[in-house]
């Protein structure tokens, strides 16, 4: 059975979807943009501030479960620049040290409010 999750310490969703859901064994986070819970939109700064505001909304999504970058079985990541791909992995293995998830990173034309990232995951629950 499906449940939604929802945490004040990630963006809220400002459409039709949910921050996550979840059937209780595999939790699917929607796309997380640089986006702040407070609001603020961090479209302007470099890559590496968009990357690190885009995993800690993960991370926020993952804590509201009581999980962790560890139970993270899957990544994907949208870059509008591919050329931005070392200076945004330099600071997504900081999240990801030991054991990383699988993962794609895909250049797109576009993202949300102009963005240069969005990151979602897949976590296994214990």
């Amino acid at each position: 059975m499906k449940r939604v999750i929802n945490t004040t310490d990630a963006p809220h969703a400002v459409g039709a979807y949910s921050q996550a859901t979840t059937n209780g064994e595999l939790l699917f986070t929607a796309g997380q943009i640089p986006l702040t819970p407070d609001g603020e939109l961090l479209d302007d700064e470099p890559i590496a501030v968009q990357t690190r505001q885009a995993l800690d909304n993960v991370v926020a999504i993952l804590e509201a479960e009581n999980l962790s970058p560890d139970d993270v079985l899957k990544v994907t990541v949208y870059l509008d620049d591919i050329d931005e791909f070392d200076e945004m992995n330099e600071t997504y293995s900081n999240y990801f040290r030991t054991d990383p998830p699988a993962r794609s990173a895909v250049e797109v034309g576009a993202l949300p409010k102009g963005v240069g990232i969005e990151i979602e995951a897949v976590a296994a629950q214990p």
